[in-house]
């Protein structure tokens, strides 16, 4: 088992985390983490910060320690910006925490951040990924963090000189209410209080790593004007005028700057490992800053963690969920079965990147998936390929469903396509895929068929889709000269004989051969193939009065034997 391990990222960084939590934490749970802000959709990419550590804690509950994996909900993160497809008017709403944010329009939710929350929680359900979550609505606002907030504010100017370290822009202009400007300047100056921005807390008062939710209007477009260490005594502006004094120690409506807060909750929740993607990890970003914070300040060491590269689809550059418009977990697990999506993970390390496609590529990834599937089986697959499939079928608690025949998802796409959905028709065709083992329910193919369905539902232009002709193209028949009028001749009558998937499929390929004179067993040559593909041509354009369609094989199958005789038939010659 060594040998198949040693080329596992898992295993390595599962080795690091318990070595490390042992000498940190003895005879304490590991705790590993990661961070969603619920903003907007919550997209592929950031799939990768809970699959990353939830595949490292999986490892190492494996071995049988305690582990627990946390995901930190910054549903306490302000509301950024509007996302595309949401009415413009939640712009008002800009400022305010994201769980105070209404849910868009016909949401069943009770706020924005539930909202986004739920699509990603019922995929990780589906996913395998057992975690524990944390909102940090409720932490901020239960007081729970008040130590750690009193300790920053005390500790201020100790964090000021670690982020000085770092600074290269100016500190933001004084800020006095009643100033035509103070509301864009207050909003640009709360720009960045979000978890991926750069804002820590400056201002022309002094710096104060923490920023209050005003009273009045519910936005951070405040600032801390005085603090005082012995009472807690804050004073703050809002760019709505509101002024206010209140005491910390008792006041729960606001939240630390991004880059206090992240290695506060280091500290607080004892983390061993959590990754960083790579807008957090250059020289001055919130992990490199976090880290001498989180030991200078809280007495704490920073988590072993590897920075991630970005997930792109179909070539897509950098996702933003803020932008919306942006694929999710659950817009994956309607094309893919949830054990594809978790490999796609799982046998690419942290740091390389890695795209999804949604286009014709997600058969040739099925194809790949089957195959490696058959190899784990065999036991010829290599060693590294194989833990990365072991890891995305099961976890340490259980194995996830899979489709009980493993039909390629071309076939079924292609199935799907050709009846438009209809089970009855679906059926009759697998059925005949295998006539030595006949499937005799469209259970046998589910969940891969439903995804192939969806698939060829939502992503085939429809101007792509397969359509068989209802009526014979006599003009192109009557045309035909001798050797394709043969060619079909072969095809028609060796129906019978060649039903079934395989049988059929070496039917196609051996017309050409035997109108060549060439043995059945001969190997593809330059010549044989311009001869199968010019064959095949006309073969789709009797059905479909198209160049191309699914693999011929399937497609004489859907169509239906008798309906294939009477479209490929030539009219008698005089």
């Amino acid at each position: 088992m060594t040998s198949s391990v040693e080329a596992d990222w898992v295993h390595r960084f599962a080795d690091e985390v318990i070595a490390e939590a042992k000498r940190r934490v003895p005879g304490k749970p590991i705790v590993c983490a990661s961070g969603i802000s619920p903003s907007g959709p919550i997209h592929l990419g950031n799939l990768r910060e809970v699959l990353t550590p939830h595949l490292v804690a999986d490892e190492i509950r494996r071995r049988g320690h305690e582990c627990e994996h946390i995901i930190s909900w910054d549903d306490y993160d302000r509301f950024r910006k509007v996302p595309a497809g949401v009415d413009p008017a939640w712009a008002e709403h800009i400022g305010k925490p994201l769980t105070s944010v209404p849910a868009p329009a016909g949401s069943a939710y009770p706020n924005w951040a539930e909202h986004f929350k739920a699509a990603l929680i019922e995929s990780l359900a589906e996913l395998g990924v057992e975690y524990r979550g944390i909102s940090q609505t409720a932490m901020y606002t239960s007081g729970a963090y008040r130590d750690q907030v009193l300790l920053a504010m005390r500790e201020r100017d100790r964090i000021d000189a670690v982020l000085g370290r770092y600074r290269t822009k100016p500190k933001p202009a004084p800020q006095r209410a009643g100033d035509a400007d103070d509301t864009a300047a207050a909003v640009e100056a709360a720009a960045g209080s979000g978890a991926a921005t750069e804002d820590d807390g400056s201002a022309a008062g002094g710096y104060f790593p923490y920023r209050p939710y005003c009273s009045v209007c519910e936005r951070d477009t405040t600032s801390v004007t005085g603090y005082d260490d012995e009472t807690t005594e804050l004073t703050y502006i809002c760019a709505c005028g509101h002024d206010e004094k209140v005491l910390l120690a008792e006041y729960n409506r606001g939240k630390l700057v991004w880059k206090v807060d992240w290695p506060m909750r280091w500290a607080y929740e004892g983390v061993v490992f959590e990754p960083s993607g790579v807008d957090h990890s250059s020289p001055g970003s919130s992990f490199v800053v976090g880290s001498q914070i989180v030991r200078e300040v809280f007495g704490a060491e920073p988590p072993i963690g590897p920075m991630y590269a970005f997930v792109g689809i179909a070539g897509m550059a950098k996702m933003s969920s803020s932008r919306g418009e942006v694929p999710t977990a659950a817009d994956a697990l309607r094309i893919m079965e949830a054990p594809v999506l978790r490999w796609l993970y799982s046998r690419r390390r942290p740091n390389q990147s890695f795209k999804i496609s949604f286009d014709q590529e997600i058969q040739r990834l099925y194809d790949e998936w089957d195959s490696l599937g058959r190899k784990v089986s065999e036991g010829t697959a290599p060693a590294a390929d194989a833990v990365a499939y072991d890891r995305a079928v099961r976890t340490a608690s259980r194995t996830l469903p899979r489709t009980a025949r493993p039909v390629p998802y071309r076939t079924l796409a292609s199935v799907a396509d050709i009846t438009t959905g209809d089970e009855a028709q679906m059926l009759r065709i697998l059925a005949d895929l295998d006539p030595e083992q006949p499937i005799g329910s469209l259970d046998e193919v589910r969940p891969r068929l439903d995804r192939a369905q969806y698939w060829v539902a939502t992503q085939v232009p429809a101007e792509q889709r397969t359509r068989v002709r209802d009526e014979p193209d006599a003009e192109l028949l009557a045309g035909l000269d001798e050797p394709q009028r043969e060619s079909l001749r072969l095809l028609v009558d060796g129906l019978d004989d060649h039903w079934s998937l395989d049988g059929l499929t070496a039917l196609v390929y051996g017309v050409p051969k035997r109108m060549l004179g060439l043995p059945l067993d001969t190997k593809p040559t330059p010549e044989l193939k311009v001869a199968q593909r010019t064959f095949f041509v006309l073969v789709y354009r009797l059905l479909t009065g198209r160049d191309t369609g699914p693999r011929l094989p399937t497609l004489l199958l859907a169509v239906g034997a008798d309906r294939v005789r009477r479209l490929l038939s030539p009219p008698a010659m005089d």
